[in-house]
């Protein structure tokens, strides 16, 4: 057991500079203790890195970039086992309820990091869904504001900075590949292709329009308090810092990646590398927080999918349509009417239907929840420079300085990939009552850890979110058949995911075994179906996530529902589920027959 003064010797030997949680003070109950605890290793968590700090509002390091060095990630190491070791010095029988439940997460994360130490290498570092190339730019854009000449400074540091930073992104590949570690060759292309996008435009290209950071930070500057004469200055500083220490590192990861290509192979499984089968396992239980055996995550899914193409198979009668189900899938591919033209003015219909769908559910969420979110949520684009290569759709929370609202980006690059009849659904996800409920909420809970609140774990809330698309029809909506059908079809995505990504990582399944899997069982188009197999071979068992944590949310309110009786309350059940931020699905459980039991039954 760690002491005092052994803490205190361990950050002077790492050169850390640490809040020393105030836990041995005599005075003060166990809880508040605890808090204390809790509250320095968040602090310390935010210290040591730049990028939270900007995802925070946080404006103390904003000309740096996060260590992402190999003595900083052991340095981690060595502070989470650390951490472990002082947790457990605390007398948990003195605790609260809710500090005993923070007690409980605290130890279960520290265990996982813990454990996940010896798969450090095994994730990929860069691939089309994301890594550094594409966080460099997200945090500029959204998480940088320019307020003042100060902000602007940092802007321009960063930019600059952006070349180191990028020499230890390659240094980690490089460790990546000498422990075998190294994606399918056909991720190359797909992260090569947005690096070189963000080095398009000026200042790279003279005469050319604004590369997406130039007008970013042009369009940031125009808005602030900097005088209008100390602009012009500043903004050739930008362009001096995009073509010198940005485009050199960019350009340096592209050289990398470029010969990485030629030395990648075709395999598409993470059962390919060192220990892969323990590794799938592992990936598969931190990210659904049960303990699955592929094999069975696999019958569940094949049993899945079965039912909701018979659900399917209801639509197309009350739809008038006969045939197979495979005719629907093709009628509902190209079908005009499900499909906005793939023009400027295509895209704006759609964005506006979209907007008019938030507006209509904004009005009623009042149905769903006694807390309601205080920050608001509006639809975007996703940016043309990362389309390519971007989710169809997904979330970024509003930071806690409420600079900007929650943004529900839409990817349009392709009309033929975004049917009409999903766009609800995918809204509902993604908006409310999905991760911007979700997730604005447990930012703005009181009484818990901060670890807590910022908390990411995948099956709960990505169960939340497929839940969610569920919601809306309790509510009366997807009143239009094929509207419910596209409800179904993303449901049925979910439900291919646990077949697939176990075919793919334990199964030993081909890219194109995969992707075969989905055209048959699925109405998306056989280009979807790549991109989405493409995305499951990158995150081994993050997939899984969606249906595993959906089915243990629907399970425990239908058990709430027959225990309770007319005393059970849809509104209280949801706040009681968001009340306590994200939670590991056992720990959910157990919330939830607590509050059963509370309530009488």
């Amino acid at each position: 057991m760690i002491s005092r003064r052994e803490f205190g010797a361990l950050s002077a030997a790492l050169g850390l500079q640490l809040v020393v949680p105030p836990l041995f003070a005599a005075q003060g109950s166990e809880d508040a203790r605890l808090d204390a605890f809790f509250e320095a290793i968040f602090q310390r968590g935010l210290s040591r890195s730049p990028i939270a700090q900007s995802r925070q509002g946080i404006k103390r390091d904003q000309d740096k970039w996060d260590d992402l060095g190999e003595a900083r990630a052991l340095e981690n190491h060595q502070l989470r086992r650390q951490d472990l070791a002082e947790l457990r010095r605390f007398d948990v029988e003195r605790l609260s309820p809710q500090a005993r439940l923070s007690y409980r997460m605290f130890e279960r994360d520290a265990e996982e990091s813990i454990r996940s130490w010896r798969w450090r290498d095994h994730g990929y570092g860069l691939t089309q869904m994301g890594g550094m190339h594409t966080r460099v730019p997200t945090t500029l854009l959204n998480f940088h504001p320019i307020a003042t000449a100060a902000d602007a400074e940092a802007y321009i540091l960063r930019l600059e900075r952006v070349a180191p930073l990028m020499e230890q992104v390659i240094d980690s590949l490089r460790r990546e590949e000498a422990a075998g570690v190294r994606p399918p060759r056909f991720v190359y292309p797909l992260v090569i292709g947005p690096a070189e996008n963000l080095l398009r435009g000026a200042p790279f290209e003279p005469g050319a329009t604004d590369s997406p950071l130039l007008a970013d930070f042009k369009t940031k500057l125009a808005g602030s308090q900097v005088p209008e004469a100390d602009r012009p200055a500043l903004v050739a500083r930008a362009e001096a810092a995009l073509r010198g220490g940005f485009a050199s590192g960019y350009r340096s990861l592209v050289a990398y990646l470029r010969a990485a290509e030629g030395r990648a192979d075709e395999v598409d499984g993470v059962w390919k590398l060192p220990d892969g089968a323990d590794f799938y396992r592992a990936r598969l239980e931190a990210y659904t927080t049960l303990p699955l055996a592929p094999d069975d995550v696999h019958v569940l899914g094949l049993r899945e999918v079965a039912a909701i193409h018979e659900e399917m198979r209801a639509i197309m009668t009350r739809a008038g349509r006969t045939g197979s189900l495979q005719d629907f899938f093709d009628f509902m591919r190209t079908d005009p009417r499900f499909y906005h033209p793939d023009t400027a003015e295509g895209r704006a219909a759609y964005l506006a239907e979209a907007e008019a769908l938030l507006d209509e559910i904004r009005g009623r969420q009042g149905e769903l929840f006694g807390r309601l979110p205080t920050k608001p949520v509006e639809v975007r684009a996703v940016e043309a420079w990362r389309e390519r290569s971007a989710a169809k759709a997904s979330y970024t929370n509003p930071p806690q300085d409420g600079s900007r609202p929650g943004i529900f980006y839409i990817n349009l690059a392709d009309m033929g990939a975004q049917p009409r009849y999903q766009l609800a659904a995918t809204l509902y996800h993604e908006a409310i009552p999905g991760h911007h409920v979700e997730t604005v909420i447990a930012h703005e809970l009181q009484g818990i850890p901060r670890f807590r609140r910022f908390a990411s774990i995948a099956a709960f809330s990505e169960g939340w979110g497929l839940y969610s698309e569920r919601l809306p029809k309790e509510m009366g909506l997807y009143a239009d058949p094929y509207a419910d059908f596209g409800r179904l079809s993303l449901q049925l995505m979910r439900a291919c995911r646990l077949v697939v990504d176990t075919g793919i990582h334990a199964l030993r399944w081909t890219r194109a075994q995969a992707t075969e899997y989905l055209d048959r069982n699925m109405p998306s188009s056989h280009y979807d179906n790549q991109r989405e197999i493409d995305r499951y071979i990158v995150l081994p068992g993050q997939a899984c996530s969606y249906y595993v944590g959906m089915q243990k949310i629907l399970a425990l309110r239908e058990q709430a529902r027959a225990r309770l009786g007319d005393r059970f309350d849809l509104r209280a059940f949801h706040d009681l589920v968001l009340g306590n931020g994200p939670l590991p699905l056992p720990l959910l459980e157990e919330q939830v027959e607590g509050w059963i039991v509370g309530q009488g039954a």
